[in-house]
């Protein structure tokens, strides 16, 4: 079987047989992670996005934080720079990948509708919004929405297997929010854009950090394929298996804050195993991946070639 096969009978529970993977590239990868450029929820390490916030970078790690939010109030709304989803220029660099790159699964990426809220109106002015401008905040959320149904219509044309957008909803111990509120304000978004990536032929993909139990269910129910983890041991990596292997497919790799970090060499390995035991199933339904910024998150090479060398091991390809 080639990767694109491999990966789509995983997510589908259609018993590949084997282990699909998204390494570095040292040891290769099963998928190809691809954004429109420019993305207008890029996330620059320092300057100014589409959108007006101010980014600076937040040291070792490859990533940046908004420093200045360029909706303080919702008086000035109307002079928000809202990008055009549909601006030309940015689907020119996916054109051809499908030809480029083969018989790999190939996976666009979207736009959040938390994370891109929150840089833009400042994280305690979301949480407030919920309560003080609910009106407001769903009109954004919509806007958000609409961005990522346009986004799913160009991926689509040019061939892409999967979609996937990030938004961390977990503190290390429970939701950022009332998962109430999250379902007054969020679930039928999340719900919208799982479904026309479906009727577009596209498994649906999120990445959700922190501890997010609260609300998986419901996003299994409005139709999550997979969910992008890149921690387990807040949540339990045995009762995230018991609760919800079978029903959506983990990709994820070796927990990123703990194990990853203090584990030795054979604490890793045993991990490893401990996934593929906990969170797949003989039909499917994981997939091992490394970190995007393993630098950043302090782990040294010996512990990522110890998880890649592990799953590949346990693959049976």
């Amino acid at each position: 079987m080639t990767g694109r096969e491999i990966i789509k009978r995983t997510i589908k529970f259609e018993s590949p047989g084997c282990l699909g993977w998204d390494f570095l590239p040292e040891y290769g990868s099963d998928i190809v992670l691809l954004n429109m450029d420019p993305s207008p929820d890029g996330r620059p390490q320092e300057g100014v996005d589409e959108w007006g916030a101010v980014w600076e970078n937040i040291g070792v790690s490859k990533f940046g934080e908004v420093k200045d939010y360029p909706l303080k109030d919702w008086k000035d709304f109307d002079g928000l720079p809202i990008p055009d989803i549909n601006d030309p220029k940015r689907w020119e660099s996916i054109k051809g990948v499908r030809e480029k790159y083969g018989e790999k699964f190939l996976l666009g990426i979207g736009v959040s509708l938390y994370e891109r809220l929150h840089f833009i109106r400042g994280l305690e002015n979301t949480w407030a919004d919920i309560y003080i401008n609910p009106d407001e905040l769903e009109k954004f959320i919509e806007i958000l929405v609409d961005m990522n149904l346009g986004a799913i219509e160009k991926y689509a044309k040019e061939g892409f297997d999967g979609y996937i957008w990030p938004d961390d909803w977990g503190l290390q111990d429970r939701l950022m929010i009332s998962p109430d509120k999250w379902r007054q304000f969020w679930k039928k978004g999340y719900e919208r854009v799982f479904s026309a990536a479906h009727e577009a032929g596209m498994l649906t993909f999120l990445h959700s950090c922190g501890n997010i139990v609260e609300i998986l269910d419901d996003l299994i129910e409005v139709g999550l394929d997979v969910i992008q983890m890149d921690q387990q041991e807040n949540m339990g990596l045995e009762a995230l298996g018991e609760r919800f292997a079978g029903r959506v497919t983990f990709y994820c790799p070796v927990d990123i804050q703990a194990t990853m970090v203090g584990g030795s060499v054979d604490d890793i390995r045993a991990y490893c195993r401990k996934m593929v035991k906990c969170l797949g199933t003989d039909k499917g339904g994981f997939i091992p991946k490394c970190y995007m910024d393993p630098v950043g998150a302090g782990h040294r090479q010996e512990a990522i070639d110890a998880m890649c060398k592990e799953f590949i091991r346990l693959s049976n390809r």
